[in-house]
């Protein structure tokens, strides 16, 4: 796609979450405009029923049909529906998830075809989400289904930290049960994939955690970290990944030992969350890692309790939204590295001279 920035095309969410609202104060400022033209996967009507909701807003678009045809200069909003819709800020409803899930699919069809550059989702809510055509958890298993994925990783991302997922949105009475050596060297394998193809980073060090408290104590209140993976992080290192672990996840991060390392790969969802939650503030962002296309999200939910009040805050989704962009244009230098055997070879040098090993 040959024009001066990136389209970003993002997903409009539930209806009746903060998904709108965020999408109109992050595009209320004219000068995103300056580093991507978006295009939003909605309806007008929706969008103007979320502008009445903030006072001031003066958010302009363009009503878009064609995508070969969208404005530069402008926001965009391309109608996937044309009907009426009952929207109903803060309720859980049939329409609320049937709506979120069409903006959805046309927006990633958009992107397998390479009308968008890249695709920005707000948040849509497991439980209203299901149907007949759509029986996944979230957004994760259906991008990597769509797009035919060997692996995806979900990797939350924030200034100086990064927090990938072994298994993601499974009751903790599964996780153990889901872990094999073969998954965790898989994910290892993906999220060091992803961290020099989108993040830039010759040569990432990944932290692994354990599974059970303290890493299990050397088998006596676990054996997942003796049989599973440390197992898995040997044969990491053994491919060249420098991979450490496994750590006690509560003094990994009480220590700041996440400092050291440029990603951290958790066993399962609140074991990683929490803690970069907590230390993220409201800056952090949702990434799938191992698609071919580049895909952000906001690090929060649909926020019913505060929908249509004029209370979400946009910081999350605007982040995702420049590192979406910053992801499209890494991707683009990296290909050209790759292209180019010199450049390979000086970075090569270089990462050799800074960082021989990792101690355990």
């Amino acid at each position: 796609m040959n024009t001066p920035k990136p389209v970003i095309g993002i997903s409009c969410g539930d209806l009746n979450g903060i998904g709108i609202e965020i999408i109109i104060k992050t595009f209320m400022d004219s000068r995103m405009l300056d580093h991507c033209t978006p295009v939003i996967f909605a309806s007008n009507k929706a969008i103007n029923f979320y502008k009445k909701t903030i006072p001031d807003c003066n958010l302009n678009y363009t009503s878009c049909k064609e995508l070969n045809r969208i404005n530069h200069k402008q926001i965009n909003v391309f109608n996937c529906w044309e009907e009426e819709v009952n929207i109903t800020p803060g309720e859980l409803t049939p329409e609320g998830g049937k709506y979120g899930v069409l903006s959805l699919k046309t927006a990633v069809s958009a992107l397998k075809q390479q009308q968008i550059d890249g695709l920005l989702t707000a948040p849509i809510h497991k439980k209203n989400i299901q149907s007949f055509d759509f029986a996944y958890t979230g957004h994760t298993p259906f991008l990597k289904d769509f797009f035919g994925a060997k692996e995806v990783v979900m990797l939350m991302t924030a200034t100086a930290l990064r927090v990938a997922l072994v298994t993601e949105h499974v009751s903790v009475a599964q996780v153990a049960g889901q872990l094999t050596k073969e998954k965790i060297i898989s994910k290892i394998q993906t999220l060091h994939q992803s961290l020099q193809k989108d993040f830039g980073i010759n040569r990432p060090r990944i932290a692994v955690l354990g599974l059970n408290p303290h890493a299990g104590d050397e088998g006596l209140i676990g054996k997942e970290e003796e049989s599973i993976i440390g197992p898995a992080i040997k044969e990491a290192k053994n491919n060249n990944i420098l991979a450490v672990g496994p750590y006690p996840a509560d003094a990994f991060f009480a220590r700041g030992s996440y400092a050291q390392f440029d990603a951290v790969l958790a066993m399962y969802h609140d074991q990683g969350l929490v803690p970069f939650k907590t230390l993220a503030g409201g800056d952090g962002v949702n990434y799938t890692a191992g698609l071919p296309v580049i895909r952000t999200s906001p690090d929060h939910g649909v926020a019913f309790d505060i929908a249509g009040k004029n209370s979400a805050d946009p910081t999350s989704f605007m982040t995702a939204a420049f590192t979406c962009i910053d992801i499209i244009n890494q991707r683009k230098g990296y290909a050209a590295d790759r292209s180019n055997p010199l450049r390979i070879s000086s970075r090569a040098m270089l990462a050799n001279a800074k960082d021989e090993a990792i101690e355990d």
